[in-house]
């Protein structure tokens, strides 16, 4: 398991009332935390599995 301290980062959009820090997502290909927090709906990515993801659809055709 991470370690929640160094995993946290302060949600800088919303209003100021909804600037809290939250935990940060896992990347779903590799498991590394993601710039995402765990409440964001969708596919989350480490910022290289998601390099390596457009780089793979972008030669896609």
């Amino acid at each position: 398991m991470r370690d929640q301290a160094t995993t946290t980062r302060t949600s800088l959009t919303g209003p100021p009332a909804e600037r809290v820090a939250e935990p940060l997502a896992d990347c779903v290909l590799c498991r590394k935390p993601t710039e995402y927090p765990e409440s964001y709906k969708g596919i989350t990515l480490c910022p290289v599995c998601e390099w390596q993801e457009a780089q793979r659809t972008a030669c896609s055709g």
